[in-house]
């Protein structure tokens, strides 16, 4: 496993970690039941598929993984603007989640670019024998 891989693993575990205390804390001190629902689900799967990606049956299933949990990543960012647009959360609170969020759309985009330019020069490379 990459120096890469292995960040990311760590980093989108403990935006998950981050993901389901806020979600908690959404649901006992705000009573706010149904977005909290939406932030846990998305915010948790980008790890969840970070973590699948590691046991990928080929680069292209393994860059699959990784595009999944970008669009999960997205979707997270989508829901903690809203949350803070809807004062659910403050502008802190939204801001240090969404530095780790963005954080880790930028390795992600890094690890999915990566591997399908790897792609590229192999199958280059296969036509050229």
């Amino acid at each position: 496993m990459k120096e890469t891989e292995n960040v990311i693993l760590e980093k989108s575990f403990s935006f998950a970690v981050r993901i389901v205390k806020a979600s908690r804390h959404l649901r006992e001190s705000k009573k706010e039941f149904i977005l909290s629902k939406q932030l846990l689900r998305s915010g948790t799967s980008i790890g969840a598929n970070a973590e699948e990606a590691m046991s990928g049956q080929s680069d292209a299933d393994f860059v699959s993984k990784f595009s999944i949990a970008q669009k999960e990543a997205r979707e997270t960012h989508y829901w903690i603007r809203l949350l803070t647009k809807t004062s659910f959360f403050t502008e802190q609170e939204s801001q240090s989640l969404l530095s780790d969020l963005n954080e880790l759309l930028r390795i992600i985009a890094s690890i999915i670019l990566t591997t399908k330019t790897k792609i590229e020069k192999q199958k280059r490379k296969h036509n050229n024998s």
